[in-house]
């Protein structure tokens, strides 16, 4: 969420950062309505210290000697009654002027940061590195990953789409030991890079998602139980960030890491034909998370090493990527500035997305209430959080059956994977 105080003072900044965004946003009505809560707020406050001061008149009064019944003091007491009247009708519209307010600031996205390079769309996003050339297969006639998958009996779709739908698979024997022993590498090397791990629910309410940003801009991308306050989590960043919503911190709490394992469940609305066929765009897959909760001063610094900890996997892994800074037009919602990871994948000869690290620097903390205090200081600040995939399985395994095919037909497995499957081939 936006500072309403950084709008209320600076509307022209703001309004030009978002301009740079993909959208059409508009701040005049909450700078109006900011306004029009603020006169109102003049108001009572004038309103209430003449109430207060009534009060006191009347007591000083009777102590005088005036009759309790008497014209003098029922006037001031009739003038009180008017007071708490026009009182009374003002609380509940300054209560919804607040309302729409935040309302209203619920839809506007994150401000990119004054480092995020500014663009329309992805075709002027910044390719920052590349890595492992070296390691891209020089064979030709490459099959995809979903032809890998089903020639070796790992992979069955058709039997997912009985069981539930279409955009679900099947892991089977192999596929599904790969998919295990994926995930425990990852936790692995992430909590051995000082992440602590969590497990956390798998449903969470309104008020998570609202605070992580998810809601209300994505509300049809998730799914929600028809009968209670609760949604299936679209990716473990939700439950892990509000472990600490509505908390003050210590300063020395700082920082916080944390990795998670869980799957993770989107309705992908808007990608109707889109990857329909095997591990990229799924309505269920697994994926290990990493989330930070900072110091605003270290926040930047915080942001490269939790890109550096995703692409660590790649490289532990050999599997070739490269690395994209995204412009103010193609960011998400609530990052102020992000780095997507993108793998090769050689059947299609291109690199495709596996991770995306984010710094919402304080927007969704302000949305979440997760503040932290300094020692020996009065006040509170917002902290900065971070996320980023650390990765995505189901993309990684579809690299590694595209990138290590042999031409038989198997795939040998990248060497720090043999060991948690105690075989070379598949």
């Amino acid at each position: 969420m936006l500072d309403l105080k950084l709008i209320r003072e600076n509307p022209e900044f703001v309004q030009k950062k978002l301009n740079q965004r993909n959208g059409s946003y508009d701040i005049q009505p909450i700078v109006q309505l900011d306004q029009q809560q603020r006169d109102l707020e003049k108001t009572r406050s004038s309103l209430q210290a003449r109430s207060n001061e009534i009060g006191k008149l009347v007591g000083q009064k009777i102590k005088s000697g005036s009759a309790p019944n008497g014209e003098e003091v029922q006037s001031l007491r009739d003038e009180g009654n008017q007071m708490k009247a026009k009182l009374s009708e003002l609380e509940p519209r300054e209560k919804d002027l607040k309302a729409q307010i935040e309302t209203l600031l619920l839809t506007l996205p994150n401000l990119p940061s004054g480092s995020t390079p500014i663009g329309q769309n992805e075709t002027e996003n910044v390719e920052v590195r590349r890595w492992g050339d070296e390691f891209k297969p020089q064979s030709e006639n490459l099959l995809p990953h979903y032809e890998i998958g089903e020639k070796l009996g790992i992979l069955n779709a058709e039997r997912a789409a009985k069981i539930a739908q279409t955009r679900f698979v099947v892991l089977v024997g192999a596929g599904a030991a790969l998919e295990r022993a994926l995930i425990q590498f990852m936790l692995d090397r992430q909590i051995a890079a000082g992440y602590l791990e969590v497990l956390p629910p798998l449903l969470v309410n309104t008020a998570s998602l609202t605070a992580t940003g998810q809601l209300p801009k994505f509300a049809e991308e998730s799914f929600k139980c028809a009968d209670d306050d609760l949604w299936l989590i679209p990716t473990a960043e939700v439950p892990v960030t509000n472990l600490y919503r509505d908390e003050v911190l210590a300063a020395d709490q700082l920082p916080i890491h944390h990795c998670a394992s869980t799957p993770c469940f989107r309705r992908e609305a808007g990608s109707y034909g889109r990857d329909t066929r095997g591990l990229i765009r799924l309505h269920q897959f697994n994926k290990v998370e990493l989330v930070k909760l900072v110091n605003p001063g270290t926040s930047e610094q915080e942001h490269q090493s939790l890109v550096r900890d995703a692409e660590a996997i790649l490289e532990a892994l050999k599997l070739p990527y490269r690395t994209i800074e995204l412009c103010t037009g193609d960011l998400g919602f609530g990052a102020a500035k992000c780095y997507d990871l993108e793998v090769w994948l050689p059947s299609a000869g291109t690199y495709r997305e596996i991770s995306s690290c984010s710094n919402f620097l304080d927007f969704q903390a302000r949305r979440g209430n997760i503040r932290f205090k300094e020692a020996g200081q009065k006040g509170t600040q917002f902290v900065h959080t971070l996320n980023g995939s650390g990765l995505a399985i189901g993309r990684t395994m579809a690299a590694v059956l595209e990138n290590y095919q042999q031409p038989d037909g198997s795939v040998r497995l990248p060497d720090v994977l043999q060991p948690y499957l105690r075989r070379e081939i598949l």
